[in-house]
């Protein structure tokens, strides 16, 4: 005898959705409808309280912040959790910033999904090394500096022993994402790489938000930067000529007192 269709517990769905790079405003359209009318939101600790503060006044809000070292849930509890709702029969939004397939771990969650029978649905978002290299006004891209761009991860299972030879250097742009914790390991990699310790380094802290930072030093400057300013997630880390800045007014770097912290630092 076959199932009566409309006696069939309904099945959710699962939205991945891109928060962007901080700002409320860089939300895609699609995102921002989702997230005001979501009954549960799953989301990121690093999404900036504005965007949860658009969720509807009832919406359940979960978070599942990942930190170094230390997280709220471990991601095969984050899929589960997908999982179990949707066939519950909720609808879910999955809250990543940035992009949720760019180092958001989205692949993975949509996989999870597939695999149990729940649709899935990606909206994507602005990528936090586009949004921050634009709102810090550093073209990843320029004619005159790099028409190559690398995106890796600086917190990964066995940074020592990844090959990043040809990723950084002259026609390049290297962006890091997660590379705060690991910045001294970074730089002293890249520099053992045969990169020269003055290549020009951006730090870009918190981006499109009020309280962003730009702060700039030579490679071999990068570890002493994060510590002496106290750099905190998120962060990106933006490598190459691009990232040298523009001239103020007065034809100076608009942040020469950090750069000149970074190569005392180096002496």
């Amino acid at each position: 005898m076959t199932a009566n269709p409309s006696k069939m517990p309904r099945v959710g769905k699962v939205y991945l959705v891109g928060a962007g790079p901080g700002d409320p405003d860089l939300l895609t359209l699609r995102a921002a409808r989702l997230l005001m009318s979501a009954s549960l939101v799953v989301h990121d600790g690093l999404v900036d309280p504005a965007i949860l503060a658009m969720a509807r006044p009832t919406a359940k809000l979960v978070s599942v912040a990942k930190a170094r070292s230390r997280h709220t849930m471990k991601q095969e509890d984050i899929n589960a959790l997908l999982v179990r709702e949707a066939l519950a029969g909720n609808d879910v939004v999955r809250l990543k910033g940035g992009d949720p397939f760019v180092f958001g771990r989205g692949g993975e969650e949509a996989e999870a999904c597939h695999a149990a029978g729940v649709r899935v649905e990606v909206v994507p978002g602005i990528s936090s090394a586009l949004g921050a290299s634009a709102a810090a006004q550093i073209p990843l891209t320029h004619r005159d500096h790099a028409s190559i761009v690398s995106f890796v991860a600086g917190q990964c299972k066995g940074l020592s022993e990844q090959d990043w030879s040809g990723l950084a250097g002259k026609g390049r742009t290297l962006v890091i994402f997660m590379g705060i914790a690991t910045a001294a390991q970074i730089s002293e990699k890249l520099i053992a790489d045969g990169l020269a310790p003055d290549v020009p380094v951006a730090i870009i802290e918190k981006a499109t938000r009020a309280d962003m930072r730009v702060l700039r030093a030579p490679l071999a400057g990068l570890a002493h930067l994060v510590e002496s300013q106290k750099v905190q997630s998120p962060a990106l880390i933006v490598i190459g000529s691009v990232a040298a800045g523009a001239p103020d007014s007065d034809g100076d770097s608009a942040d020469n007192t950090i750069r000149a912290l970074a190569l005392e630092a180096m002496q």
